[in-house]
């Protein structure tokens, strides 16, 4: 007898889950009630010790498939989903995050009608009880509102990378299963695996990222969960290294010492100058740390988010 070939989903959506039973439900409603139904839910628990698993395993929609594995951290969780993914899309959600309900339909359109290899859009920032962050004093929407900005200024999505990670978040990504297969796998950075991933991806297709600045189909949650800690300096030095290693990237090999050789002198003169400041200016430099700190505040949870 022939054999039957399986449906092959037109997009493969991928959950990394670890301990998010506040919200797990959420994602998963928001990607199986998509206006785009022709899909596939994978969800890899990543050794949750909450009820993850319990009320994953509640949903009978034959769309979802759920795995369980002893805790790997978050770039391994994903390329067990896509090595798993059958789509000719793939997308990613955190746990944490929320579809609006038509982006699938809006981004794999997009995609056909760009012939882009990968589409990201706007989010929208929330609180752990789905609250909007409207005000724009708030620490994480000035942070973002200048990487914005940096990119209407230059309209290289390439520099705007290189200046902040203006994408945000691993859910933001959708792309091909072409691009995915080119790319490869996460790397093994705990928290800015997703920032790496889309400078590969410029780089294997430079015409092929496309930035869908005017729509916000990305609900990004940021909740009081998070603490600032550690991540503050090893998200910095990770961030350090990654954009010396893709700012190199672009720049032709004779002129690469030149272009690092200034850029770290920079920084050195930016440390020296705020020293020399503090030891100038003591009055005025201690009224900036109030604002600064309120900025940390507010900054602490989108820094954490991706050490879960």
């Amino acid at each position: 007898m022939p054999k039957v070939q399986a449906h092959q989903p037109l997009v493969s959506v991928i959950i990394p889950a670890y301990n998010h039973q506040r919200f797990i439900g959420a994602a998963v409603d928001s990607v199986l009630q998509q206006t785009l139904s022709d899909l596939e839910l994978i969800v890899i628990d990543d050794g949750s010790t909450d009820n993850t698993a319990e009320i994953v395993k509640g949903y009978s929609d034959s769309r979802l498939t759920y795995f369980h594995q002893e805790n790997k951290d978050a770039y391994n969780t994903i390329n067990r989903g896509l090595s798993l993914a059958k789509g000719q899309y793939v997308a990613i959600l955190n746990s944490d995050d929320v579809y609006t309900l038509n982006r699938l339909e809006q981004l794999q359109k997009e995609c056909e009608e760009r012939k882009a290899e990968c589409i990201f859009t706007d989010v929208i920032p929330i609180s752990d009880i789905g609250l909007e962050y409207c005000d724009p004093n708030f620490g994480w929407n000035i942070w973002h509102l200048k990487n914005r900005t940096w990119y209407f200024t230059c309209r290289d999505i390439y520099a705007a990378f290189l200046k902040g990670n203006f994408m945000v978040t691993t859910s933001n990504l959708f792309m091909t299963a072409q691009a995915m297969r080119t790319v490869g796998k996460f790397s093994a950075l705990r928290y800015l695996h997703d920032y790496d991933y889309i400078f590969r991806l410029m780089l294997a297709f430079p015409d092929g990222v496309h930035y869908l600045d005017e729509e916000k189909l990305l609900y990004y949650r940021i909740h009081s969960g998070n603490t600032l800690g550690e991540a503050a300096i090893t998200g910095r030095q990770q961030d350090q290294d990654l954009i010396k290693k893709y700012m190199m990237a672009k720049l032709p090999e004779q002129y690469g010492k030149y272009i690092l050789a200034g850029a770290e002198r920079l920084v050195e003169l930016g440390q020296e100058l705020h020293e020399v400041k503090k030891i100038l200016e003591p009055q005025r430099t201690q009224g900036v740390r109030p604002a600064f700190k309120e900025f940390v505040k507010n900054l602490e949870t989108w820094i954490a988010k991706k050490s879960r």
